[in-house]
C-alpha cells in the first residue's frame, strides 16, 4: 500500500524535484538554457512560417481569372493612393528640413523601416507576444519601437539569430506615455488583462480631469513621444471610458486597441540610425 501510494506522488515528486533544481541553477545558466532553446527551434518556427505562406500561394492560384482582374485593378487603385501620400510626405519632410535648418533645431532620430513577418503568435494569459522573422541578421535592436498601419504593435523584447520576440501593447509588461489627439498633456497607459478570444484592450492612467470619453464619442489615443522609444503621433487605441480615480486627482479609462492585433501578418520595426 505504501509503494502504491509512492507511486501515484511520483510525477508531482519529480516536478518538485525539477523544480528545485532549477530554482538553484545560477541565472547565467538560465540564460544560456533559455536562449539555446530559442535558437535551436527557431527554424521550426520560420519553416512552419514559409510553409503557412507556400499554402496561402496555391490557394490563391485557384482563384479564376475574373476574380484576380478585379483584385489587380483593386491594387491598382490602392497604389494610386498609396503613390500620392508618398509624394505628399516627402513633400512634408523637406519642409521640415527646411523649417529646422532656418530654426537651428536638432533633427529628429531617423528610423529606418524594417519590414518583418510573423511566423508565430503567443496569446495566453501568460504571454501576449509574436515572433518575426528578423533578427540579429537584420540588425534589430532589442527595445525597437514596432508598427503597422494601425498604430502601434509592441516593442523588441528578445533578438536571436534569424528571429526576434515581439511584446504586444496588449501585455500588462508594457506600459507607455500617451497623449489624447490635440492635447499635450501626457498620461500613462498600459496593457490590460485580455482573455485568449476577446477584444483588445487596455488601461490608461492619469488623464486630466477635463478630459471626458463616451462609447459614442471616444478619445483617440496617441503616443507623445516621451521615454524616446516611440515616436510621438502613433495610435495606441481609442479611450471609450473615463471615471475619476481613488485619488480624485486624476481619471482612469479603458482603451480599446485595434482589433487586427491579434491577426496581424505583417509589421514594421522601427530601426534607430542615430540611437545616441
Amino acid at each position: 500500500m505504501p509503494f502504491r501510494r509512492f507511486f501515484t506522488t511520483r510525477p508531482f515528486a519529480t516536478l518538485g524535484l525539477v523544480v528545485a533544481a532549477w530554482l538553484v541553477v545560477p541565472v547565467a545558466v538560465k540564460t544560456f538554457t533559455r536562449a539555446s532553446f530559442f535558437e535551436l527551434t527557431a527554424p521550426i518556427t520560420v519553416t512552419a512560417s514559409y510553409a503557412r505562406d507556400l499554402q496561402e500561394f496555391w490557394s490563391l492560384r485557384l482563384h479564376s481569372n475574373p476574380e484576380l482582374i478585379a483584385a489587380g485593378r483593386d491594387l491598382a487603385r490602392l497604389n494610386s493612393s498609396y503613390e500620392f501620400a508618398v509624394q505628399q510626405n516627402t513633400e512634408l519632410q523637406e519642409s521640415l528640413t527646411r523649417l529646422e535648418n532656418l530654426l537651428r533645431l536638432p533633427a529628429y532620430n531617423n528610423y529606418r523601416l524594417e519590414h518583418a513577418r510573423v511566423a508565430r503568435r503567443d496569446f495566453s494569459g501568460w504571454w501576449q507576444r509574436i515572433v518575426i522573422r528578423k533578427g540579429k541578421n537584420f540588425g534589430i535592436p532589442v527595445g525597437a519601437p514596432v508598427v503597422f498601419s494601425g498604430g502601434v504593435v509592441g516593442r523588441v523584447t528578445e533578438v536571436y539569430a534569424a528571429t526576434a520576440t515581439v511584446e504586444l501593447i496588449t501585455s500588462a509588461d508594457v506600459r507607455l506615455a500617451g497623449v489624447v489627439e490635440g492635447d499635450t498633456r501626457p498620461m500613462s497607459y498600459q496593457g490590460g488583462l485580455n482573455p485568449t478570444f476577446g477584444p483588445p484592450k487596455g488601461i490608461v492612467e492619469q488623464v486630466p480631469l477635463d478630459i471626458f470619453a463616451a462609447p459614442n464619442a471616444t478619445k483617440r489615443l496617441v503616443t507623445s513621444g516621451f521615454g524616446g522609444v516611440f515616436p510621438p503621433g502613433l495610435t495606441i487605441g481609442q479611450i471609450t471610458k473615463v471615471e475619476p480615480s481613488v485619488d480624485g486627482l486624476f481619471k482612469t479609462g479603458d482603451v480599446k486597441l485595434d482589433d487586427r492585433l491579434g491577426s496581424l501578418t505583417e509589421v514594421t520595426v522601427l530601426v534607430q540610425q542615430n540611437p545616441e
